[in-house]
């Protein structure tokens, strides 16, 4: 269906300049139309005028400039390889233009990327392709500069470019060499069997392929180009290197054909090799098949290096002679009605006899009433004389003469309707004529009967058979010299087959009809002195068969050694596969070299082969999978309805291109499952190769949509119910910090993360830029590409996604929330520890770091810290024997016996073994504790040691209160550090001059103690030494911390329960219950100002990281429960101190924080 544009020529100064011009652009009837219809009416103004104004006066029979196939990354994309638009992206030409019209005023901005109408049509109607066969390689560009070589635009219609062509390849060697004896051998019916089989394959694939080819513009490149572009360039590669294979041995098949026909039916006293016993008669024809073949492809491959033109250029010549000799079959059926040609053939009683060396088929003759013996009494019996010793079956029998071409109008259909297999050296036989006596096979091998070569049955003669179908892509192959691809390509293809299909299923019939069966079954005319079987039925001599075939496998064989050459280029120099890249080379004037080589050096395997027998099926294989991707192409792209998928042939539909795919399938395993499976198993191979190591393209393939649609129900499914506890595993998004270079600080998490997931799941990396993504673009791009880079260095598979938020608080939270799809949402954060919190002079590093736990716990995902993430190990360390510690304080849905099972799988933990530690109050059972968590770990199918780690209730120690003084002391440092400068200073003196009575009554021994737990950096070091100097400025506000605190209790975590925080308070309460308490108030002051609920959090951590790093410290890694923060956002600072207190001392730690659901279970 045509569209109709209408296009008005606008002058600079904005009125109409002319008439408008009005024309269909109607594809189909006309690709490359005549652009010099129209004329400019209109003055250009500027020093240069447009290129591409579709209203320039153009010569009508002028040249097309050729439009190059640029292969080139895209520069201006987002890094990933594409095929720039012949019509959008505009060439460097075009960008230096500008424009300089005012009615298009508001779109002169975006000309650069958005061209006009009028160039755009220009350029569509100048479009042609690149022609990827011989003409492309004829002659060298001698023009150096930047100058394009131009050509005619193409001319070849529907007869001279795809019927003609399809019709040379279909027709060839099987027809003539090996027709006849599979009719003879599987008889009529079997045989129109095998031909509909076969040709009902290529039908069906000719449909498929005529919708692909017929789908938008195909550049010449054949079934290559159809299936990397719909299928992907893994299915490109795989089934592309598949037909190259299949092409290369078609060429081997040919040129055995030549060769079998010159030294078999022309010139047979060629041979070098000659048989002295009848039993080494195949040897010595396979060795001379051997030699001359591999003469006749050195020969051949000179002819094509030199001048492939020549080949074209001959090519009608070779279809003359194919069109000649099939006539010339028709012809001599005709002849067969009236005057049968004489062709007889010997029988010895029912057996065929080879007459090489006899002209009579007698045993004896009468001359001058002298009875003596003839030459076929001499090849039985062991002398000219009658009462020479002969063989008991040559005795007993007569021999008798059988016109070997009876003729259409003769009985012999009912008798060839029937298949007649045999075995390896099995005897051609008559089946209504007399024997007498027995078969005795080790003295009639010697005899000059005619036996099978081979053993034969159905699915051997359709692996032969296939070949002489093949040839449907070579309208396809030529796209590039129609005129009008699109129309042209699905009317001849599909003609071709049928007028193929028409001689093939007629040479059935007839061959049956008109020859005797015997005669059929004789592959190589041993009964008929030699001749060519299909040459004794032809007009108005055998030798015009001869002689046609002998010419028709040379042009064949010639095209195959021109074409698969090309074909390898095509695939080396898209890049797919990178060790073909060598081949995409050649000669000043693009002729493949290298690829012509290999190609030979592949043909030459199935020459020394030498059996054409041998080498059908094996080309049949690869053409079959080669025809079951094309349908499976067109059947993707079908049923997926892509927008793109818009196909002028219209009479194609899914089904019918799975039931070719279907077909193709069965074949391939009916010719030959061994071969099968070897040709399955090569494309297997080179599709992981090109998945694995292959460059990237994006072809807009099926194989891509087949993904998402796949991915798409999936999710659907997926969002249904949330995963059972035996389906769950850490869908991990993983929090990655950046340097100011946008690289990776934390290169180890991701190792991390591949050890834990081992390519399972889902893993998303993510990343949070502070500011705008108008300004930050940039920086996101280059943090993605940092960020990718660096999963591929630590294996890591999995997404990237890099969000740009106002503040960092708020694009972390955007993460967490909308990370994933559907269903396949992440359940488990990872982040490393903030280290450099004390350090930060922004208290937002640490903030932003505790209400990321705070929103995991709120969004129910379990939570992973990494503490000191840069000492893990990489992905290639190899850890040796040692543990994996797991401290099991609190229940939190079972993560903290997962994670190490998940470790253990990645060959950097293998060696490790497992210990679990939980903890026993003073009135749990630790004996039964422990019997009962090693019950739970055997239920669990988990080999773990186990231990139970005993905390008694001790009183809380001077040092635990000298460390939340510290803490608190810097946490009302950091308080005052808020201020303005000049109130900070007088606050810090006042502070100073109150606090130095009470610096002097410290006790040395805590004092000493609280040194020694300082960290060791100097800024800390300031910082606590400021601390000392604001202790206890607000008592007050101590006392009313305290309060509040009595007033609404706290929930405690760790190893305190609600009974045991009332006990202690009550405890506490009691100034006169507990005289340790007392004493230490008296020893200093100022720690009965402290806020109570902070010394037992304080003191939890002591004691906890004391049994800890006593039981753990040699361990290779720690995993611990992760106590969560304070409700009351007040106490935030004094929660990172807990933290640090409880880690303090412990190499590579990882908390652990459950996300409210059981993630582990004992039922199967």
């Amino acid at each position: 269906m045509g569209e109709r544009f209408v296009v008005v020529p606008v002058d600079g100064g904005g009125t109409l300049a002319g008439v408008g011009v009005h024309f269909d652009a109607a594809v189909t009837d006309d690709p490359a139309p005549d652009t010099g219809s129209g004329s400019s009416g209109g003055t250009r103004e500027g020093k240069e005028a447009l290129e591409d104004a579709v209203f320039e006066s153009q010569d009508p029979n002028s040249v097309v400039p050729i439009l190059e196939y640029n292969r080139e990354p895209n520069k201006y994309g987002d890094g990933v390889p594409k095929e720039n638009s012949p019509f959008i992206n505009s060439s460097e030409n075009d960008k230096g233009n500008s424009y300089d019209g005012t009615n298009m005023a508001l779109f002169e901005e975006e000309m650069d990327s958005n061209p006009m109408v009028s160039s755009l049509l220009n350029k569509l109607a100048n479009y042609t392709n690149l022609t990827q066969g011989a003409q492309e390689h004829e002659e060298a560009d001698e023009d150096e500069g930047p100058k394009k070589k131009a050509v005619k635009s193409p001319q070849m219609g529907t007869f001279m470019g795809v019927y003609l062509p399809c019709l040379q390849n279909i027709l060839g060697v099987i027809l003539f060499l090996r027709l006849t004896w599979i009719v003879g051998t599987a008889g009529i019916l079997e045989s129109l069997a095998i031909v509909g089989l076969c040709c009902s394959c290529t039908m069906l694939t000719a449909i498929s392929m005529s919708a692909i080819a017929t789908n938008g513009v195909v550049p010449a490149g054949g079934s290559y180009y159809m299936i990397s572009r719909s299928l992907g360039p893994e299915f490109g590669g795989a089934v592309g290197l598949c037909f190259y294979l299949g092409t290369t041995f078609a060429g081997s098949m040919y040129i055995l054909g030549t060769i079998e026909i010159l030294l078999t039916y022309i010139v047979p006293k060629a041979a070098i090799f000659v048989a002295e016993k009848k039993e080494d008669e195949v040897n010595a024809l396979l060795n001379n098949m051997r030699v001359y073949g591999t003469c006749c492809l050195a020969l051949m491959a000179v002819v094509v290096f030199v001048g492939v033109k020549y080949v074209n250029k001959l090519a009608l010549v070779f279809l003359a002679c194919v069109i000649l000799s099939i006539l010339a079959i028709y012809a001599g059926v005709i002849k067969t009605i009236f005057e049968p040609p004489d062709f007889p053939v010997c029988m010895l009683g029912n057996r065929t006899l080879q007459n090489h060396n006899f002209d009579t088929c007698l045993k004896t003759e009468t001359i001058g009433n002298i009875t003596v013996t003839t030459k076929l009494w001499k090849l039985f019996c062991d002398g000219p004389e009658l009462n020479a010793t002969c063989p008991e079956y040559f005795v007993e029998n007569n021999v008798t003469v059988v016109q070997g071409i009876p003729g259409l109008t003769s009985d012999v259909i009912s008798e060839n309707m029937w298949s007649q297999y045999g075995y390896l050296g099995m005897l051609v036989e008559k089946s209504n004529l007399a024997s007498v006596g027995r078969s005795d096979p080790e003295q009639d091998k010697y005899m000059p009967y005619v036996v099978n070569d081979i053993a034969t049955f159905f699915t051997l003669l359709v692996g032969i058979y296939f070949p002489s179908v093949t040839g449907i892509m070579a309208g396809s192959n030529r796209s590039g010299d129609l005129r009008d691809a699109q129309k042209s390509i699905p009317i001849g293809t599909i003609l071709a087959i049928a007028t193929t299909s028409v001689i093939y299923i007629t040479c059935v019939v007839l061959f049956g009809a008109c020859i005797e069966g015997v005669l059929l079954r004789d592959k190589f005319g041993d009964s008929v002195k030699g001749n060519l079987v299909i040459g004794t039925l032809s007009w108005p001599s055998p030798w015009v068969i001869v002689i046609g075939s002998f010419f028709s496998c040379c042009g064949a064989g010639l095209q195959s050694l021109t074409g698969a050459p090309r074909l390898l280029q095509a695939i080396a120099r898209d890049g797919i596969v990178p060790f073909l890249q060598v081949f995409g080379h050649g000669k000043a004037n693009g002729e493949p070299t290298w690829a012509l080589l290999l190609t030979a050096g592949i043909c030459e395997i199935g020459i020394l082969i030498a059996s054409l027998d041998a080498v059908a099926p094996i080309l049949s294989m690869f053409f079959l999978m080669c025809y079951l991707f094309v349908n499976l192409a067109c059947a993707v792209q079908t049923l997926l309805r892509t927008p793109n998928w818009r196909p002028r042939f219209k009479y194609y539909h899914w089904a019918l291109s799975f039931l070719g795919m279907s077909l193709c399938l069965a074949l391939m395993f009916i010719s030959s499952w061994y071969y099968a499976i070897v040709a399955m198993g090569i494309a297997s191979c080179i599709y992981k190769y090109i998945e694995y190591r292959g460059a990237e393209k994006e072809w807009g393939d099926g194989i891509r949509g087949v993904s998402l649609n796949a991915a798409r129900y999936a999710l659907i499914r997926l969002e249904d119910a949330p995963p059972h506890t035996k389906n769950w595993r850490p869908q991990l998004l993983v929090l990655l910090n950046l340097d100011t270079d946008q690289a990776v600080k934390h290169p180890r998490l991701l190792s991390l993360t591949t050890q834990l997931k081992a390519g399972k799941g889902l893993t998303i990396v993510g990343n949070v830029l502070e500011g705008t993504y108008l300004t930050k673009e940039t920086e996101a791009k280059k943090a993605e590409q940092n960020i990718k880079s660096s999963m591929s260095a630590e294996r890591t598979k999995g997404f990237c996604h890099v969000v740009v938020s106002s503040n960092l608080r708020d694009g972390v939270s955007h993460l967490i929330q909308s990370a994933g799809l559907g269903g396949m949402k992440h359940n488990t954060v990872l982040m490393a520890w903030p280290g450099t919190w004390k350090q930060s002079n922004d208290p937002q590093s640490w903030r932003n770091f505790i209400e990321t736990i705070r929103e995991t716990t709120a969004t129910h995902h379990a939570l992973l810290v990494a503490k000191n993430v840069d000492s893990f190990p990489t992905n290639q360390d190899r850890l040796g024997e040692g543990t994996i510690d797991v401290w099991w304080v609190v229940h939190d849905g079972g993560m903290l016996m997962l994670l190490p099972f998940l470790l253990r799988q990645h060959k950097v933990w293998r060696k490790c073994k497992m210990r679990i530690f939980t903890v026993a109050q003073m009135d749990d059972n630790s004996i039964q504790m422990k019997k009962d968590l090693q019950m739970f770990l055997y239920h669990l199918r988990l080999d773990a040691e186990v231990e139970v780690v005993e905390m008694h209730d001790n009183d809380i120690s001077a040092f635990t209160y000298e460390k939340t003084l510290v803490m608190e002391q810097r946490t009302q440092m950091l308080k005052q550090m808020q201020l303005s400068r000049t109130e900070r200073e007088r606050e810090i003196q006042s502070i100073t001059d109150e606090s130095r009575s009470s610096i002097r009554r410290k006790n040395p021994g805590a004092a000493q103690s609280a040194t020694f737990s300082r960290e060791s950096s100097p800024m800390e070091d300031t910082q606590e030494d400021e601390a000392q100097l604001i202790h206890d400025r607000n008592t007050a506000s101590h006392a009313a911390i305290n309060d509040k605190a009595d007033a609404e209790p706290e929930r405690v975590h760790m190893t305190w329960t609600k009974d045991k925080l009332f006990t202690e308070r009550n405890r506490n309460r009691e100034c006169n219950s507990n005289v340790a308490v007392r004493d230490l108030f008296n020893m200093k002051p100022e720690w009965e100002s402290l806020n109570q609920s902070n010394v037992r959090r304080m003191h939890t951590a002591v004691k906890l990281n004391e049994v800890v790093v006593n039981k753990s410290q040699g361990a290779h890694l720690v995993l611990l429960n992760m106590p969560g923060p304070p409700k009351n956002r007040g106490g935030d600072e004094n929660y990172m101190e807990f933290l640090e207190v409880l880690l303090e001392g412990l190499n590579r730690v990882l908390l652990v924080r459950g996300g409210g659901r059981e993630v582990i279970t004992i039922y199967s």
